[in-house]
């Protein structure tokens, strides 16, 4: 992030960096941003900030009607919608976290305390946290729910809710490490040159984390996809009707999540890799890493195309999109979705009502009445 110099008092202090008086906030960001090569005059927004605020109001929005329409339909309160949830809840606020921290950057960057700066930097942490961990709960849920053939639905609600916590109190954990210590605030040697107060270590860490819970994600859900497969061709397990269409009704669900997750790695994986480049890199060597910005635009893609997702794969979550959104136009009294278009029908009634004739040659000069059988057609609009 580029930012205008700013000129920072005079004097010293002894106090610890996270809690530096007025006088000497503008000093320590100076120094570490000046060290990594990123001090950079420019005022005002750039016009790649100016879009990526506009992404992030479509992410606030679009995750918004998502959890909207599983919160009031009734018929999606099963916990494998709920962590899809939490999973929607942590995309609508790292757009929310990512609007601030494109609003904090620039020439405000100075303005901003190590404290404050840590903050803002650690919300983008912990929402990013919390995505890729709540795709391994939902893995997890996947998981056991699919092994167990008789699940009982207070275990079922007891393990969402520990998955969820679980998530959150990961996630809040590694974006909490740097304000209690991992930080590079007194060794600039350590500074990372993405985020010049976070050591390189810290930045290396959450990466194998990341990448860790993404291969145990890609190993649960390939154990899961050979337990249904197996089962829905083993005929004694296909004859079981309610188990059958449960393997059925999951393996919909499954193909939902794991284009979630192939999307989820598409986008951040050059984030992750441009994180180990800055690991490996001396400083001021590696000109891409001045280029973080757009990498982290195409992480954000990610929360953006997530409800599209949701949207396009599951027919649950669709209807209930539809029946938020357009609730008088779209559903009936019985709450279903209303048929709109054009109903074509044919019936056996005779067009000819008036007692006309069609003659047809049978091929010897005779000539035979036949009467008309062939079907009406009825256009009708349903509305």
């Amino acid at each position: 992030m580029e930012f205008g110099a700013v000129t920072s008092c005079t004097g010293t202090t002894n106090t610890s960096p996270l809690t530096l008086p007025d006088c000497h906030w503008n000093k320590v960001l100076q120094r570490h941003y000046n060290y990594t090569g990123k001090l950079v005059d420019r005022v005002g927004l750039k016009p790649e900030s100016i879009a990526g605020l506009f992404i992030c109001f479509l992410i606030i929005v679009e995750n918004l009607i998502v959890l909207m329409a599983i919160w009031k339909n009734k018929k999606l309160h099963m916990p494998m919608y709920y962590l899809l949830g939490n999973l929607t809840l942590s995309d609508l606020l790292a757009g929310f976290t990512y609007m601030l921290n494109i609003m904090l950057s620039g020439q405000n960057t100075l303005k901003l305390t190590p404290l404050q700066w840590f903050v803002r930097e650690g919300g983008v942490f912990i929402t990013l946290s919390a995505s890729i961990v709540s795709l391994l709960a939902i893995a997890i849920e996947r998981y056991f729910t699919m092994r167990n053939t008789k699940p009982y639905p207070r275990a079922k609600r007891n393990r969402m809710f520990a998955l969820i916590a679980a998530s959150w109190a990961l996630s809040l954990l590694l974006g909490a490490l740097p304000i209690m210590g991992w930080n590079c605030l007194h060794n600039l040697e350590w500074c990372s040159t993405v985020l010049p107060l976070y050591a390189k270590s810290y930045i290396f860490f959450c990466v194998f984390v990341f990448l860790s819970i993404l291969l145990a994600i890609v190993l649960l859900y390939g154990r899961i996809f050979h337990f249904v497969k197996s089962n829905t061709q083993n005929p004694t397990c296909v004859q079981r009707k309610p188990y059958g269409h449960r393997s059925l009704k999951y393996m919909a669900l499954l193909k939902t999540v794991t284009i979630v997750v192939g999307v989820f790695i598409l986008c951040w994986m050059p984030l992750f890799v441009l994180l180990l480049m800055d690991f490996m890199c001396p400083v001021k060597e590696c000109p891409v890493l001045f280029k973080a910005d757009y990498f982290l635009g195409m992480a954000m893609f990610n929360s953006l195309i997530n409800p599209i997702i949701y949207t396009l794969t599951s027919r649950d979550i669709r209807r209930a999109i539809l029946k938020l959104l357009c609730r008088r136009c779209l559903m009936t009294k019985d709450g279903h979705v209303r048929n709109i278009g054009i109903r074509i029908s044919f019936t056996k009634t005779d067009v000819n009502r008036q007692g006309l004739e069609t003659t047809i040659s049978s091929g010897n000069g005779i000539t035979l009445p036949v009467k008309s059988i062939y079907p009406k057609l009825k256009l009708s609009v349903i509305a």
